[in-house]
């Protein structure tokens, strides 16, 4: 579906729902909601929100959710608005997925029909523009009035939202809201949606507060103590005095060990449910960055100096960087060349690798025995934070885009559709721009078509993008 299209259904929606908004067509967000809704193939004449899980399930989910211990203060703060108002309060997951509702039978009733029950999926890619759904696509409150919904069953409901996010790891836990059957809801009552988040997350925060509290007095206990104490997400909370590891470690995705900031290599200890820290005095490896993003030549810095890889080399490199646990020769072999590769080859490139270049490899399995940086794993962690400004600065284009590695093709492929569509949901004009001008954003069709469209007709952007719509 090209973009020509979707703005032109935007337009009919715009016009549709005249007369509910303001002037000139639907509020920015919500049209830009509308737009990333249609994208991921939401039928506006859907019959409601689909089902993901029998009720039971979501019972069960609900029960084992670290929202769950909120909902009596999340019941006493919303309870007056809602009964007040006919409306329902509902408590939904990171995902978008119904934990819980209550509040005025009728409405409930209704609820059902539209699909807002538990078990049932209300992300923006699921159910289209709506409270619960943009709120968790933006990350903050949102409300949403009758038209303004995707949907057009939706449009006699209006709902408000807002996350509510983990003060331990600062992950996203879901969000709370109200809906009625309302053309909109009351202002103080978007309000006290936002004020009812930000109480869950001081509930939080207490919570931890108190938690670490008692874990630190099991550390005080200890007869020696030449340990830093950290919760279970890496915080740091004891041990510590100089604040040379800041706030935060960042614990390691797999191993007991990390390397500090100052180079020194630490081991972690679990203690309760959080960890000590020991710090050794050896010293990490010189670490080996790589950069393989984009046209330009693959290059290694090993040992302080810049190298410049051959391709296979830097497929190699790139394998062993995505398999930090190691490869046999087999595996190896069949990651870089498929089912016609042979070990044997392997072997003797990892020899030449291993004397050409002086990069640490173990053996038996195969591993980066140092630490690794590369641009293509840095673009992994930056598109779970989904960024779209951060996206656009890191990413110059594919990952070693003439390998046809199949290791290599199916990252570079999976990359490539995660930070496109990253950008074309949430990102501005100017991020949009930064990809326009790698390989595939060059003749990206639905991309340059959003550029001519948000970018003002004087622009000199919008103009380039019109030229090469011309020649795609």
């Amino acid at each position: 579906m090209s973009y020509a299209h979707l703005d032109a259904r935007s337009r009919r929606l715009r016009d549709a729902h005249e007369g509910t908004t303001a002037p000139g067509g639907p509020r920015r967000l919500i049209r830009d909601s509308w737009l990333r809704s249609l994208e991921a193939g939401v039928d506006p004449d859907a019959p409601g929100a689909p089902a993901c899980q029998d009720p039971a399930q979501a019972r069960e989910a609900f029960e084992s959710h670290p929202l769950r211990p909120l909902l009596p203060l999340i019941t006493r703060t919303l309870r007056p608005v809602a009964d007040e108002g006919g409306h329902l309060m509902v408590l939904a997951d990171d995902a978008g997925v119904i934990l819980w509702r209550d509040g005025d039978a009728a409405t409930m009733g209704r609820a059902d029909e539209a699909g807002l029950a538990r078990g049932h999926r209300w992300s923006e890619d699921a159910a289209g523009t709506n409270a619960i759904g943009t709120a968790l696509a933006l990350r903050r409150p949102v409300h949403v009035h009758a038209e303004e919904h995707l949907m057009r069953v939706l449009h006699v409901w209006s709902g408000a939202a807002a996350p509510i996010f983990d003060p331990e790891t600062d992950r996203l836990l879901g969000c709370v809201g109200v809906s009625g059957t309302a053309p909109a809801l009351h202002p103080a009552t978007a309000a006290l949606v936002d004020a009812t988040a930000k109480l869950a997350e001081t509930r939080l925060a207490l919570r931890m507060h108190e938690h670490d509290e008692s874990l630190r007095r099991r550390y005080e206990s200890l007869r020696a103590r030449p340990a830093v104490l950290l919760s279970a997400g890496g915080r740091v909370i004891a041990g510590d005095p100089s604040g040379q590891l800041g706030p935060r470690v960042q614990l390691p995705a797999t191993g007991e060990c990390l390397i500090l900031r100052d180079g020194r290599v630490a081991r972690l200890e679990p203690f309760s449910d959080g960890y000590l820290l020991r710090a050794t005095q050896t010293r990490a490896p010189s670490a080996l960055a790589l950069t393989f993003l984009g046209d330009g030549p693959p290059t290694a810095i090993v040992g302080g100096r810049k190298v410049l890889l051959s391709l296979r080399h830097a497929e190699i490199l790139a394998i062993l960087a995505l398999h930090p646990r190691g490869l046999t020769a087999e595996q190896l072999s069949l990651h870089l060349y498929g089912d016609a590769g042979n070990p044997v080859t392997i072997r003797a490139e990892m020899h030449r690798l291993r004397t050409h270049l002086d990069v640490p490899i173990g053996a038996k399995p195969y591993h980066l025995t140092c630490p690794v940086e590369a641009d293509f794993l840095d673009l992994r962690r930056l598109l779970t934070a989904g960024d779209p400004a951060s996206l656009a600065r890191a990413y110059p284009g594919p990952l070693l885009p003439r390998s046809e590695s199949p290791q290599i093709r199916r990252e570079r492929d999976e990359l490539e559709v995660q930070v496109r569509t990253c950008l074309l949901q949430r990102g501005a004009p100017d991020h949009l721009w930064a990809y326009a001008q790698t390989t595939n954003g060059r003749e990206d069709f639905q991309l340059l078509e959003r550029l001519t469209l948000s970018l003002p007709q004087a622009d000199p952007r919008a103009a380039a993008a019109r030229a090469r719509l011309h020649t795609t």
